[in-house]
């Protein structure tokens, strides 16, 4: 996993790959359950995942891209795990995340305006949860479960 480190903090799917959010949850996802977060530079990593954030409040996944809600748990999930989620503005996600809805049928667009889908629409929805949105229940950043069933799966004898 360190091998796939890039020199802009961020972690690519193989050595000198560019760097990806999709990628960097997986990366600092196993190495936050493994107990290895000391690897990464996490103010290092934090930058560039908040520089993932756009106008719209979207996040991207990698620069020059469009934001997608889908980015909204990968970047999410990763700054909280490295304790800098509070780098971005989450009311503009909130409100990027809230405008991907289809009021009328219901679920979640990778963008505004744009047909729902069940990817995009668990995705938002967990971003909503770590963002802590009234209603929503807490998911775990590394494991992209519930807390309750984290808790009954790995803390039960």
């Amino acid at each position: 996993i360190v091998s796939c480190k890039n020199l802009d903090g961020g972690f690519g799917c193989t050595p000198g790959a560019e760097s990806h959010a999709g990628q960097i949850f997986c990366c600092v996802g196993a190495l936050a359950i493994t107990g290895n977060l000391h690897r990464v530079d996490k103010d290092l990593l934090g930058w560039w995942l908040c520089e993932r954030q756009v106008k719209s409040g979207g996040l991207n996944g990698r620069p020059e891209k469009l934001p997608d809600v889908c980015y909204s748990w990968w970047v999410l999930s990763s700054l909280i795990m490295i304790d800098r989620v509070h780098w971005i503005d989450k009311a503009k996600l909130v409100k990027f995340i809230l405008d991907c809805q289809d009021l009328e049928n219901g679920g979640i667009s990778d963008r505004p305006d744009d047909a729902v889908d069940i990817f995009h629409t668990y995705f938002g929805v967990a971003g909503l949860s770590l963002l802590e949105f009234p209603g929503v229940k807490p998911v775990d950043p590394a494991y992209a479960l519930p807390v309750d069933v984290i808790n009954r799966i790995l803390f039960t004898k």
